[in-house]
């Protein structure tokens, strides 16, 4: 089993991204260690969630972190440590969630044509998973 990074719920935290706006519109960027506490390894991004709808039932990682930004529209991250849970509206292109390793997240409540895009600071590993909650409650009480 990988090592536990029992990380607290305060250190999930929003992100302010650098915005340059203009009467030609607005520009944010996002560079690795620079604004995004991480290097990025990884980039996906969700789309075309039914207004309403929940992605998937959450799920936490044993090693990767992310960063969560709302590019277009809005859309709900709970963030849970296995006791205590905290809900972050996502709703501005130049704000994201960092969602540190072995905390639950479950991304919901999609507005319609939301786009949810994720940096991710590892590559995908179906091992690094943690899908089910009860597991997850488990192994933060530090159960094998």
């Amino acid at each position: 089993m990988r090592a536990r990074p029992l990380r607290s719920l305060r250190e999930a935290r929003l992100v302010y991204l650098p915005r340059i706006s203009d009467p030609r519109g607005a520009l944010t960027f996002a560079e690795s260690r620079r604004g995004v506490p991480f290097g990025i390894r990884r980039v996906y991004w969700v789309y075309d969630v039914p207004g309403g709808g929940d992605r998937s039932g959450g799920h936490a990682y044993h090693e990767a972190e992310e960063l969560i930004i709302a590019l277009s529209g809005s859309f709900d991250v709970t963030v849970d440590d296995g006791t205590d849970r905290r809900t972050f509206t996502l709703n501005r292109s130049h704000i994201g969630l960092h969602v540190p390793p072995g905390l639950w997240r479950r991304i919901g409540n999609f507005a319609t044509n939301a786009v949810c895009f994720v940096a991710a600071s590892t590559p995908y590993d179906a091992g690094d998973y943690l899908r089910d909650y009860e597991l997850f409650q488990r192994w933060r009480a530090g159960a094998p």
